[in-house]
């Protein structure tokens, strides 16, 4: 499969604005429950750069790689905490509007877990990788070679 655009090049404001989202959430959002979300997201959209990307992100700061493979199935995973488990669901419902949107049980749960602030940039930084993954899919773009 071959790159059908370089986003960067062709829409470099628009580029840059979508970058200063991921800025925003990089700083407000723990690095670790932010991989986490990332990775899930990309999971559900089929983005393969992404996913490449952010497990290998998270295996650099120091994530164990049984967690990463688990967030497939994180439902059915001892690995994550009350928090995690909240943000994970979160970002499946996000990711995956559908007809139902985001469901009363787990946005009480995801408000247990965090601060409205913090529940806030949880959200922004759902919605932040799923620019990305519609960018990356659409355009074909393909992690580096092993």
């Amino acid at each position: 499969m071959q790159q059908r655009m370089n986003m960067f090049e062709v829409a470099p404001e628009g580029y840059k604005a979508v970058l200063g989202l991921e800025q925003y959430v990089r700083a407000n959002v723990d690095h670790t429950l932010l991989e986490l979300v990332k990775l899930r997201a990309s999971m559900l959209n089929n983005c393969a750069f992404c996913v490449d990307m952010h497990s290998t992100d998270a295996l650099k700061a120091g994530e164990d790689v049984r967690r990463l493979f688990a967030v497939s199935a994180w439902r059915e995973s001892p690995f994550f905490s009350a928090e995690e488990q909240a943000a994970l669901a979160l970002t499946d419902e996000v990711t995956e509007l559908g007809e139902h949107g985001v469901t009363d049980e787990v946005w009480a749960a995801a408000q247990d877990a965090f601060s409205d602030r913090e529940l806030a940039d949880l959200i922004l930084a759902i919605s932040t990788i799923n620019v990305w993954n519609r960018i990356g899919v659409s355009t074909h773009l393909q992690p580096p070679a092993l």
